[in-house]
């Protein structure tokens, strides 16, 4: 499984112990040997395996014996009373059965499991993967990003950055701060006297962190607070330090010895035997799935004649409309071989026929190409309507296959995108059990996982026509349960006329792919492998010695110690040496200057130039990305498999990686890209008649803002008047604050704030389309673009004033950026008809936001100019003239 695709779940053992032992109580065998522990335990366990399906799972414990934060604070929990004495003899119990699970069972001297976590968390999120951490302890919310959250399965609560903000009021970079303020009563964690965790949050929410607020004693309300502050400072600095957490331990785990696998039963009826869990001994033989599978086994038809084929084509013919869904070798689409196809036309019933099932014993199967060739008219044809869950996938296995799927008329994923866009997910599992109260058949069930996972052609035909046929039954009852949705929910036209046509488009563009050349990503990767070894002879030249760069304990003993170079921040672990932190120390010093080049270059080579060439498909020389319609808030393609819509293309090294995408041999790549597209959609939907007076002249918008909120002539703007207005007109599209923009521009909040008032002040359009949005989102819990598409906002009426800033900010930011993604999305469904009725060679190959990049024969170069101009500016008629800037090149670099 790539890394990308999985699901890391890390259970703080240490927390689920007491938790366990507290809510069970009085439970021990005929022996009188206390049980309660262990049974929660293996209970809790065993229901976040069956409810969450983690591909990968870890269990962590607190290690017996002192920590650093003893050594480096006394009465660090010395508060704590001893362990209860029923539970002591439980402990090694509960690591047996995590044992027996054969699940990983960490933990490390001198270390807490939360350390642990954290290492884990940060290590395995860099890496792609999602991570869950499973816990009650608040501390841990410090760790929460967009692929690391919080889940506490006693009160069943999910916590994300926004819930994290509702508890903190800050966040989760920020929590750590609170915490050092306020300190922590169950760990015994000092804090500053007086400031409890509102206070603490007030403060850290004005001055950014506990350093600057120190620095700034002077500008804190109430005397009595500045002098706890002052008095209290180095507690405040050793409480930071203590509920910091450590995210580089030398835990030696690797992503394969996550995977979870089926557990050890032989080990675990020993073990519930002796206990006398008889309970969870009848659970081992799991009747409940023996019945289901059973019952609609009864309901499910295997085809393995080519006579039932026949007769099953002939039902799907007169129907007219059915639901198909396809099992193969891969979840890459280009490169997935059949081997097996199933269908549904009426809920509780489908067909499953297997094609490619290779298994010692495996039943004699029907010929795939055979098969094919009898579906080929129902499946090619126009009339006759298809329904799939993401059945772009299924389109692409097909066309591997030789087959053109044609009408294809709904789909249940981006049905649930339209009308639920405020759902997490909008997966088969998921809506199953959102919309029809039915739990899917598990695929690990099938395949199992780990080193003794199985590919799904070594699945038994009987446990594969289950599962397969279940996939097109479930999908057919969702789209006979939303389709009749669809009407209320405002998104009919924008489902028929975009989306559901923009799954062929981006099914078309996957499978041309676009060239890439690996032997000029070799050489590329070779030139920055020497860059970065010049720079690390310039790195260690400047800090008097060698040391590891990539270490950074060490980098910050050399910056901050040897070097002595200030603005320093001590954490735990030591140093910061964050972006921030080299960023302000790389203005005066080259060393941090030099770091953080050697940083960039060192991400884009393992990203882009080593990563690459391993992904190009080996029969078409080509990169198949693939572009997800249902996962952004805004309604905005998004590109993993890889993610072509991440390569930078400011830098140098940047610009040189874009060189290695090329067209078809002898053609030419044109890039086309929507120009400030969304200030032109903010002077529009605004109704700002400065700005679209200044657009409709062909002005430098950015000029002309400057002039105005600085009183001058456009002539007298200066480049830095210009910079300046273009972060604020840029600013206003995300609801950008003084304190942000302050940071931006280097300069105070006081000054940012009348840059901000001065620009309401000239466009008070703006400031009214801002409440606007506003009072729409509180009103509906959802804004709305230009073409209808909802943009959920759940978080707007929370109570917490963080979150809901957070809120409004997306209320103003997401109608421009919807609309703006709206707008490419009816481009490209237009160029994409023109091209295949005028019958031209060039194909759209890249979306990259606001950009669209073509494969194009010379001949036909003039042409598609022009069409490619024309429809992407009048793809959506705007009150302000929208701009598309056209470059050619022979590759990808050389179009812009």
């Amino acid at each position: 499984m790539p890394v990308s695709s999985a699901n890391l779940y890390l259970v703080d053992g240490s927390s689920y112990i007491y938790r366990a032992y507290y809510a069970i109580r009085h439970l021990s065998n005929s022996k009188g040997e206390a049980t309660n522990a262990v049974f929660g335990f293996t209970k809790m366990l065993q229901t976040l395996i069956n409810q969450e399906h983690p591909s990968h799972l870890a269990v962590v414990f607190d290690a017996k014996g002192p920590t650093f934060r003893k050594e480096l604070y006394s009465e660090y929990k010395a508060n704590r009373s001893a362990m209860p004495e029923d539970l002591v003899p439980q402990i090694p119990l509960i690591k047996d059965v995590v044992r027996a699970f054969k699940l990983p069972l960490l933990e490390l001297q001198g270390y807490e499991a939360d350390d642990i976590i954290a290492t884990l968390a940060r290590r395995y999120a860099d890496q792609g993967m999602k991570v869950t951490v499973v816990t009650g302890d608040k501390d841990l919310m410090q760790i929460v990003t967009d692929r690391v959250g919080l889940l506490d399965t006693m009160k069943g609560k999910r916590s994300g950055e926004a819930e994290v903000i509702e508890r903190f009021g800050v966040p989760p970079c920020q929590v750590l701060e609170v915490l050092g303020l306020a300190g922590d009563t169950s760990d015994n964690i000092p804090g500053v006297p007086g400031i409890g965790e509102k206070t603490a949050s007030a403060l850290i929410q004005e001055f950014g962190d506990i350093e600057n607020l120190l620095a700034n004693i002077d500008q804190v309300k109430g005397a009595k607070r500045q002098e706890n502050l002052r008095e209290f400072a180095d507690q405040a600095r050793l409480s930071r330090q203590l509920a910091d957490l450590v995210y580089d331990l030398p835990v030696a785990i690797d992503y394969a010895d996550l995977a979870l696998c089926p557990p050890d039963h032989e080990q675990l009826i020993d073990l519930y035997t002796r206990l006398e869990f008889y309970q969870l001994l009848e659970g081992l033989v799991d009747i409940e799935k023996t019945v289901k599978r059973s019952a609609l086994a009864g309901n499910y038809r295997t085809v393995t004649t080519f006579a039932d084929l026949e007769a099953m084509i002939a039902q799907l013919r007169v129907a007219g409309r059915f639901a198909l869904d396809t099992e193969t070798t891969s979840l890459q689409a280009v490169q997935a071989q059949l081997v097996g196809l199933s269908f549904a036309l009426a809920a509780g019933s489908g067909w499953y026929v297997p094609v490619g099932h290779r298994y010692l014993g495996a039943p004699e199967q029907l010929n795939l190409q055979r098969v094919l060739d009898a579906l080929r008219p129902l499946l090619e044809s126009q009339e006759i309507i298809k329904v799939g869950q993401n059945i772009k996938y299924d389109a692409l296995v097909l066309r591997n296959a030789g087959i053109e799927l044609a009408g294809i008329g709904d789909d249940t994923m981006v049905l649930s995108y339209l009308i639920y866009p405020e759902s997490k997910s909008h997966g088969l599992d998921a809506l199953a059990n959102d919309h029809l109260n039915h739990r899917m058949i598990p695929y690990k069930e099938l395949t199992g996982t780990g080193q003794k996972q199985i590919g799904f052609a070594e699945v038994e035909v009987e446990k594969a026509a289950v599962y397969a046929a279940e996939d097109a039954d479930i999908t057919w009852q969702l789209a006979e349960k939303l389709l009749p949705e669809l009407p209320a929910s405002g998104a009919e036209n924008l489902y028929r006329e975009i989306e559901m046509p923009l799954v062929e488009v981006l099914t078309r563009m996957e499978w041309q792919g676009i060239r890439v050349d690996a032997r000029f990503l070799a050489g590329l990767s070779a030139e920055m492998g020497k860059g970065l070894v010049r720079l690390e002879e310039e790195i260690h030249a400047l800090a008097g010695g060698p040391f590891n760069i990539n270490s950074p304990k060490q980098l910050g003993e050399i910056l901050f110690e040897k070097l002595g170079l200030p603005r320093g921040k001590k954490t735990k672990t030591g140093w910061s040496t964050n972006v921030e932190v080299l960023t302000e120390l790389g203005e005066n010093h080259e060393i941090a200057a030099r770091i953080l080049e050697y940083r960039s270059i060192s991400k884009l080579k393992s990203t882009y130039t080593d990563a690459l060439p391993q992904l190009i498909n080996p029969a078409s020389g080509r990169i198949h990305t693939s572009y997800n319609q249902a996962v952004t808030a805004t309604g905005r393609l998004s590109s993993s498999d890889p993610n072509l819509q991440n390569i930078p293309i400011r830098s140098v090294e940047g610009r040189r990686i874009r060189e290695a995408f090329l067209p078809a041999e002898g053609n030419l790549l044109l890039a086309a890209d929507y120009s400030q597209i969304e200030l032109r959609v903010m002077a529009h939907i605004a109704d700002v008649a400065a700005l679209k007076e200044s657009f409709a002249a062909g002005e430098d918008i950015h000029r002309r803002t400057a002039s105005e909120i600085f009183n001058v002539f456009p002539g007298m703007v200066s480049d830095e008047m210009r910079r300046q207005a273009k972060t604020i007109n840029f600013g206003v599209l995300y609801g950008m604050g003084a304190f942000s923009l302050a940071k931006d521009l280097g300069i105070g909040r006081k000054e940012a704030q009348q840059f901000i008032d001065s620009y309401f002040e000239r466009y008070p359009a703006v400031l009214s389309f801002m409440e606007e949005r506003k009072v729409e989102a509180r009103e509906h819990q959802y804004v709305t673009t230009l073409l209808g598409r909802r943009c959920a906002i759940p978080e707007i009426n929370s109570k917490n004033g963080a979150v809901r800033s957070y809120a409004e900010r997306n209320a103003i930011n997401y109608p421009i950026q919807g609309s703006a993604a709206d707008i490419i999305k009816v481009a490209m469904v237009n160029i994409d008809r023109r091209l295949r009725q005028e019958g031209l060679q060039t194909h759209m190959v890249l979306q990259v936001h606001d950009e669209l990049v073509f494969d194009v024969p010379p001949a036909e170069l003039e042409l598609i100019k022009q069409l490619v101009t024309l429809e992407m500016e009048n793809a959506v008629p705007l009150s302000v003239p929208v701009v598309v800037d056209i470059g050619v090149g022979a590759n990808w670099s050389e179009a812009h």
